[in-house]
């Protein structure tokens, strides 16, 4: 049996996933973070992207949809705290298109720095989003 920790991912609205895991892949804001059982304590921000956990003996990774937040590591348990978190297989992509389509559009026809900015996090959740449901399509076909 492998070694494993427990995970828990909580957004604004509900806890998400609470479990055990064998290894999480977190994207962490200056780049992706591998975590397994036995990690040093680690606190940091996380970016919008998909946080993949490999459950205990399945060969399929759990996916979850965070809009950024933060990771804490100790020593029995991993917490992402996030905005927002959706499962997977959640994920509208007609929604997130709307999104992507409307954040470009606001980007060309920015009135200040403020709403330009606003654009381009919305720009990046987006994207984002439609990035965790295409590895979800990967790992279906495989």
């Amino acid at each position: 049996m492998a070694m494993t920790i427990h995970v828990d991912v909580v957004s604004a609205e509900e806890a998400i996933f609470s479990g055990k895991a064998e290894m999480v892949v977190v994207p962490g804001s200056e780049g992706e973070l591998g975590i397994f059982p036995r990690h040093a304590p680690l606190l940091t921000r996380i970016k919008p992207g998909s946080v993949r956990i490999k459950l205990p003996e399945q060969e399929k990774e759990e996916l979850i949809y965070v809009s950024g937040g933060m990771l804490e590591i100790q020593p029995g348990v991993i917490t992402i705290l996030s905005d927002t978190a959706i499962r997977g297989a959640d994920l509208d992509e007609s929604r997130a298109l709307e999104a992507k389509q409307a954040a470009e559009e606001a980007m060309k026809n920015r009135t200040s720095d403020i709403d330009y900015a606003a654009a381009q996090a919305e720009l990046a959740e987006a994207i984002a989003q439609l990035k965790a449901i295409q590895s979800i399509r990967k790992s279906i076909r495989h």
